[in-house]
């Protein structure tokens, strides 16, 4: 195109915190200016990509279309995508990661695809330089670009190119030489000298250099203007989008800066910039004639995915067909499959279209995989999402799920009439997850199975606290606007702006705004500069579950990039997220972690212990006692019914069988929750559904007249105006985004299929079509509801059949042990009594244990402890497995290695109570922990030099025969110190006094508001408990508010006491300190930064309790409390000897408490009456 100019060196939001420009606005613009072709040329990635060639083929559809319709008129301009990227230029081989003296760490360096050759070896320079090439940068050098440049255009880049280092340097003659040794690996026509001008002091020098050096090496020249931003106007968003990229303040002096004339410029002003040099503009027009490269994206295409190797030889289709049968004779019987043969057609029919859109593979390596895990003993969801409507999936345990008694249906999961690749996500263990994902790797190669990376982008929230920091406005300040956009994915800046009066009123007047460095404007500049800035990409992160899987190494598809680019060993990622990987037509599973799998598969293995042969998924899903314990809302632990909405939920609903569980799932959501009401109102025969037409009825009978899944959208479709099952999905999916010129087309065809299949009148199919379209907007996947509803059933059966069993596995699966508290609760709830940790009993995890009066208690599990780590316990474990139990802290000493058991490991273990069965107290163990430690190091010293033998040594640590007793440190130390340690109390508990109280049910459990769901934080919370701490504060205008800590019998939490509600506070009876019981009605809100939920007090109340500290020298009674967990028959002979050796005329007390807080008090006789005194109390303080 005479005339024109083609940008050849531009950067998009892709650069990321560089870029300011979207990809669709870059061709948009380009056509708009009469381009003929754009490149992206992004700093060292190719993330936009795919991308790219998707907005320039929608262009370029809807232009030729434009230009068909207007045949007379100016024609609309094309633009080609060209692909590229500016990779960073090592002076080192690229394994040196150092930095030679007196050159930069790295140059800049344009590289072009002519050609799919081009593309290829693109790809893999670009993947080289990241997984391989690391150092500050992702960077290529020299052997590697000779080895990869075949197809490839090379151009100098800019000011950091590798020319100018050494133009700016004032050495020329080196920059000819970069030139030459550039053209010797790239050829004399495939290289260009870049100049750019935008008025630069540097440029000025460097551009008649460059044009000098080219012209006498007879090398062409080329224009280009290094694009940051779209518009001029762009500038000052740009700047701000700098400073949050480098972290400054932009009043700041000596930040980054970027010249104004960065941006997409007309092919008129590239001409006028560059009058002087006309052929470096032409020679942008004979490079994009020159790059041709055709990206082929075909979602649907099985091209790219590894051939399944079938084991007899057999042809995939064949092999398939043989592995679904005899799944189908395992699932359901020899002989119901040979009579029933709507159950063959069903399959036939399914394996007939899975064929067709040759999916064998995609089967066959799923249920592979799936059943390596299975048969290696890796817990494996029964399914998830739309797959559970497949009964070739049943067939082969990809699914566990039945779906001919649930009614699901398989074009919702494969669409005949919609061809897309199936999409089958599978649930595994969380901790065993990575182990499947070895497995895959191993099986189709190292390089052909990577992670998928994500964008993360600026969110409505995040981007005006970036901008207000940047603009150096207070953090209240930036805060103060923020709060004001609800938190979710899909809010918008302008959304908001619509929705929210006090935001618009804010953003006009300014109104109390404590600004620094800034103009007046304040709140309406930084409303114009986060408009502008939000949703550019500010960071990358991997896909939590996505797997690519190739049918060979990856970067012959796509360019890959590291986990983490500092660490050579990190996880391998595709450089394409998973919309793109999908349009390039490569295999994508969801591998997920699920660590509710984990809890049933450990709960399972205990409940094993007492009935061997049990298996969980063969249990009743009828059973009674299940379905009164959800009915009874008694739902803590189990899977996606415990939400306090929930529990209200099931008590209200009445659930008498698996289906209804299956519909809570599908209702309990926003939007669909609505409609509950009017279910439970027909359940209970409270209200009458009123059909439009009897088939409704078949479709909507079992859900009580609402239509609760997208598969009952699909059904009436079907049974009332005739569509296939496959026509009924497009229809929900149609119905699903909303679209008007599509919903009046769909309607119409609707209502005529209602009159040729029932004879159904227009207003009757209208009026039917619209309940439809009602429901269809909230409708639920079935497939994925009766999947998720069989592991709330199983988890509910297992608490209500092997309760200790359940707690263990909930317990042993709490990754830190801050919801310890709630489940010990809920332990005590139930009756269940949690024994300490104890080196001797002890397992790695929660275990059941038969405590001496037969019932089952659940033993605290040692790697649970903080600070003693898994791997040191597990060692202990062994050694105790080989030897038997340990007899005293310098046995464990000796026969365990310093490495394993240290210093902190066994203080922790001492201050844990996990010794206490020496009969030592704690602080005598933990003062001779150097003693031991040092003893049983000589130990290990001569064993190893073959001494120990001879007397087979071992360390005692030397005790004095009468040696006086040591005084135990303090309950409330021990109390502490357990808390720490194992997130709970055993020695006793501070609030014992007040149980019944603070743990009534009109209270908010301090441990589950964490978990409270958003729709359950705008409810009205009370929270009671104890006073741990209070931290008076002063306000910047000077009022005083304080940060309470309070806590219950599941856990603590802060709360934010406002000056007017701490002063009432500080008054109330009984006053504010530690130690105190209150109760506070709170605020509770989400934190749209960390999802922390963060609590405001509304009011403080006092509950009347007070926990009472024993004063020396009181005469009252003596009282000693004893456990039968904690003490032995042994203890209580000490105590009895102790209390014969101080008579005098106090009384005596034994109180007998267990683990749950029931207590009997015993008045022993006069014979053990004491004379209380402090020699009396060190000696009973290691058994109270």
């Amino acid at each position: 195109m005479p005339g024109s100019f083609v940008h050849l060196h531009n950067h998009t939001e892709y650069s990321l915190l560089d870029g300011a420009v979207h990809i669709k606005d870059l061709i948009a613009e380009c056509s708009r200016m009469g381009m003929p072709a754009v490149a992206i040329t992004d700093h060292g990635n190719l993330f936009g990509a795919i991308e790219l060639v998707m907005e320039a083929n929608s262009l370029n559809k809807s232009v030729a279309a434009w230009n068909k319709e207007h045949p007379e008129g100016p024609q609309k301009q094309e633009v080609k995508p060209i692909f590229g990227c500016e990779v960073y230029l090592s002076p080192t081989p690229i394994g040196v990661k150092k930095q030679l003296p007196g050159r930069r760490k790295y140059t800049h360096l344009l590289l072009l695809a002519e050609n799919e050759t081009g593309w290829q070896n693109l790809v893999k320079l670009v993947s080289r330089s990241h997984l391989e090439g690391f150092y500050y940068k992702p960077r290529v050098d020299m052997e590697t670009l000779r080895e990869f440049h075949e197809g490839l255009i090379c151009c100098t880049a800019c000011l950091a190119g590798p020319l100018n280092e050494w133009l700016l340097n004032d050495q020329p003659e080196k920059a000819e030489e970069a030139l030459l040794a550039l053209k010797d690996i790239f050829g004399d026509d495939n290289i260009f000298v870049e100049l750019q001008d935008h008025g630069m002091e540097e440029q000025k020098k460097c551009l008649p250099e460059l044009v000098r050096i080219a012209r006498k090496t007879n090398t062409p020249i080329l224009a280009t203007n290094d694009v940051h931003f779209l518009r001029k106007e762009d500038h000052d968003m740009h700047d701000v989008l700098i400073c949050i990229g480098t972290n400054e303040k932009l009043a700041s002096p000596k930040r980054m800066r970027y010249s104004t004339e960065v941006y997409l410029k007309s092919p008129e002003e590239m001409r006028e910039v560059f009058r002087d040099y006309p052929d470096a503009v032409e020679n942008t027009l004979k490079i994009a004639e020159r790059c041709n490269v055709t990206i082929k994206l075909d979602s649907a295409s099985t091209e790219k995915y590894p051939e399944f190797g079938t084991p007899d030889g057999s042809t995939r289709e064949d092999y398939l067909r043989k592995v679904c049968y005899e799944g189908l004779e395992e699932r359901y019987g020899k002989e119901r499959v040979a009579k029933d043969k709507e159950l063959r057609d069903r399959l036939d029919y399914e394996l007939g279209i899975i064929n067709q859109l040759k999916f064998p593979s995609y089967f066959l390596i799923t249920a592979d995989f799936i059943n390596w895990a299975k048969d290696h003993d890796i817990p494996v969801g029964p399914g998830r999402g739309s797959a559970a409507g497949s009964l070739v999936a049943y067939a082969m345990k990809i699914t566990n799920i039945d779906p001919l008694r649930f009614g699901l249906i398989f074009e919702r999961f494969l669409n005949p009439e919609r061809v897309s690749p199936p999409d089958i996500d599978i649930d595994f263990c969380q901790t065993r997850r990575p182990e499947v994902i070895d497995y895959v790797r191993q099986k189709y190669g190292e390089r052909a199975v990577s992670h998928i990376i994500t964008y993360g982008t600026m969110g409505a929230k995040s981007v005006l606290r970036d901008v207000a920091r940047v603009m150096d406005m207070s953090y209240a300040d930036g805060d103060r606007i923020s709060k004001l956009i609800e938190p979710g994915p899909k809010v918008t800046l302008q959304s908001s702006y619509k929705s929210s009066e006090e935001l618009r009123e804010l953003i006009a007047s300014d109104e109390g705004l404590s600004l620094i460095h800034i103009s007046e404007e304040g709140y309406a500049e930084l409303w114009g500069y986060a408009t502008r800035l939000e949703g550019l990409i500010r960071n990358v992160g991997v896909h939590a579950a996505g797997v690519v899987i190739g049918d060979r190494p990856l970067d012959e598809h796509v360019a890959l990039t590291r986990d983490d680019l500092s660490d050579p060993h990190a996880a391998v990622v595709a450089q394409c997220d998973m919309s793109a990987i999908y349009e390039v037509g490569l295999l994508k599973m969801d591998f997920l972690g699920l660590k509710t799998l984990t809890v049933m598969h450990d709960a399972e293995e205990y409940a094993r212990w007492r009935v061997p042969d049990f298996k969980l998924d063969s249990v009743p899903l009828d059973d009674r006692e299940t379905l009164d314990l959800l009915n009874r809302g008694d739902t803590m632990g189990v899977f996606q019914l415990e939400s306090g909405g929930m529990v209200d939920t099931c008590r209200r609903y009445g659930i008498q069988k698996i289906e209804d569980i299956i519909d809570l799932l599908a209702l309990y959501r926003p939007g669909a929750m609505q409609f509950m009401d009017e279910m439970i109102e027909v359940k209970k025969g409270l209200r009458q559904v009123v059909y439009e037409h009897p088939l409704l009825e078949q479709v909507s009978g079992e859900t009580y007249g609402v239509m609760i899944y997208q598969e009952q959208v699909q059904a009436a479709a079907k049974l009332l105006a005739g569509y296939t099952l496959g026509g009924a999905d497009l229809l929900r999916r149609a119905m699903g985004k909303k679209d008007p010129a599509k919903m009046a087309k769909e309607k119409a065809h609707f209502v005529e299929g209602c009159w040729k299949t029932n004879q159904i009148d227009e207003k009757t199919a209208t009026a039917i079509f619209d309940k439809i379209e009602k429901f269809a907007g909230y409708g639920f996947n079935k497939s994925h509801s009766a999947c998720y509803g069989h592991i709330s059933y199983w988890t509910a059966y297992l608490k209500a059949h092997f309760p200790v069993e359940f707690l263990c596995g909930l317990m042993s699966n709490e990754a830190n042990n801050d919801k310890i508290g709630v489940f010990i609760q809920e332990a005590n709830r139930m009756g269940i009594e949690i024994l300490p940790p104890n080196v001797n009993k002890s397992m790695l995890k929660f275990t059941p244990e038969e405590t001496p009066s037969g019932k089952l208690a659940v033993r605290y599990g040692l790697a649970a402890i903080k600070n003693v780590g898994e791997g040191a316990m597990q060692i202990l474990l062994e050694e105790r497995e080989r030897n038997g139990e340990f007899t005293s802290m310098e046995d464990i000493c000796n026969r365990l290695d310093s490495k394993s058991v240290n210093k902190k490991i066994l203080e922790s273990l001492i201050r844990a109570g996990a010794l206490d069965w020496t009969l030592e107290p704690r602080c005598a163990l933990f003062e001779r922990v150097d003693l031991a430690l040092s003893g049983a190091s000589q130990v290990h010293k001569d064993k190893a030099l073959g001494q120990g033998a001879l007397f087979d040594m071992t360390f005692e640590a030397p005790r004095v025969k009468d040696e006086p007793a040591v005084l135990e440190w303090s309950k409330e130390q021990r109390m502490g110190d357990e808390k720490d340690l194992l997130g709970a109390y055993f020695c006793g508990h501070p609030l014992d006094s007040m149980r019944g109280v603070i743990d009534a049910e009109k209270y908010t459990r301090i441990g589950l508001i964490d978990a409270l769901e958003s729709h359950e934080l705008k409810q009205k919370h009370q929270i009671a408990g104890m006073v741990r701490s209070v931290i008076p504060k002063i306000s910047k205008a000077g009022r005083k508010f304080a940060i309470l800590t309070l806590e219950d019998f599941t856990g603590s939490i802060e709360v934010l006491l406002w000056s007017d509600v701490y002063e009432k506070a500080l008054e109330m009876e009984g006053g504010l300190e530690p130690g105190v019981f209150v109760s506070v009605r709170a605020n509770i809100r989400e934190d749209d930064r960390t999802s922390a939920k963060s609590v405001a007090a509304q009011s403080v109340d006092p509950l009347g309790g007070r926990r009472r500290k024993s004063k020396a020298g009181d005469q009252g009674p003596l009282n000693i409390i004893v456990s039968p967990l904690r003490h032995t028959r042994k203890n209580l002979e000490q105590i009895r000897d102790i209390l014969k050796r101080y008579p005098g005329r106090s009384k005596v007390n034994l109180t007998i408490k267990d683990s749950l807080g029931h207590s009997q008090i015993l008045e022993l006789d006069e014979r053990f009456r004491v004379n209380r005194c402090p020699e009396l109390e060190t000696e009973l303080s290691m058994y109270n």
